[in-house]
């Protein structure tokens, strides 16, 4: 079996995704569902991550450039939040409402579905327009014949911990992790830097320890809550800020359900961040990371092992 190149790997990485836009395109057109959109924005958003992750190893045509693909996410990003909103006040909100605040909430939703509507547009024209579609043609001509730099063209287990260091170090100095302010917007960036930190490292999944990965899947329950924190705060904010919304700042129902549902993902946000960033963890974490692509330890000498909810009672 040959020896798998970074350069193929990153290949085969942006090809995954290429194929999933290629799918997703047609679905999110027919609009039938929000869902098919929230994958294409996730997928873009993976697709950059390759592209930029794996840039030292891959001779990409002109024009194809991590930026370049970031620009056509944002444009998805308006009917996608629209559809967040929308979903929130009609299926987590709307039920716990008396029927006056309910009454209320039912119109400022009807004027939603009328912005949704013109966002849509908005959205169907950047997926056809000229850029997205060269984009994808050009990367799509250079699978068929992918060319690599000499970094590109070496085995990519020898360099597992270099394509994942510029992701991961110094993750841990961010002050989002320290706040006490739940509307401290760096938390809002320190979001955004795990979700990097995540998709490099699941790039690299396969070769990845069982410690790693339940550390993967604990990134990305703290990214939901932080995730989550800040699109309560957001709606809460667009009450008094949208002309559409503003009568729902006065709703009191409203208002409380929102407050206790940031207490909430606050809580659950500050009991990971303290685990996560704990002494024992992050130097865990560190061996974990310096060991990617080794082969286990021999039998009776297991691996250091990340810090569970268990060893904190919880």
């Amino acid at each position: 079996m040959p020896v798998l190149s970074s350069g193929d790997h990153g290949r085969q990485l942006i090809q995954r995704q290429l194929r999933r836009l290629g799918k997703l395109r047609p679905v999110v057109l027919a609009d039938n569902d929000p869902e098919p959109l929230h994958q294409l924005r996730v997928s873009l958003r993976r697709l950059r991550t390759a592209l930029d992750q794996f840039a030292p190893a891959l001779e990409l045509p002109a024009g194809v450039q991590a930026r370049t693909v970031a620009s056509v996410a944002r444009r998805t990003g308006h009917c996608r939040d629209l559809d967040v909103l929308r979903l929130r006040l009609q299926v987590q909100l709307g039920p716990q409402l008396p029927a006056n605040e309910r009454r209320l909430l039912d119109r400022a939703i009807g004027r939603l579905e009328r912005e949704r509507a013109e966002a849509f547009a908005s959205l169907v024209s950047a997926l056809q327009a000229g850029r997205y579609r060269r984009l994808l043609e050009r990367l799509h001509r250079w699978q068929q014949r992918p060319r690599f730099t000499p970094l590109g063209e070496l085995a990519l287990v020898p360099w597992l911990v270099d394509w994942q260091a510029p992701f991961s170090a110094g993750l841990f100095l961010d002050p989002g992790w320290r706040t006490v302010d739940p509307a401290d917007e760096g938390l809002h960036r320190l979001r955004k830097r795990i979700k990097a930190v995540r998709y490099a490292l699941e790039n690299l999944e396969q070769w990845c320890a069982p410690p790693l990965q339940r550390w993967l899947e604990e990134l990305r329950q703290a990214q939901g809550h932080l995730g989550e924190l800040h699109d309560l705060q957001v709606l809460q904010g667009s009450f008094a800020a949208s002309r559409r919304l503003r009568a729902l700042a006065t709703l009191p129902v409203l208002g409380a359900e929102l407050d206790a549902q940031q207490q909430l993902h606050w809580q659950r946000w500050r009991e990971l961040a303290l685990r996560l960033h704990s002494d024992h963890n992050r130097q865990a974490l560190q061996r974990h990371l310096l060991e990617l692509g080794r082969p286990a330890p021999p039998a009776g000498k297991p691996p250091g092992r990340l810090v569970s909810a268990a060893d904190f009672g919880g």
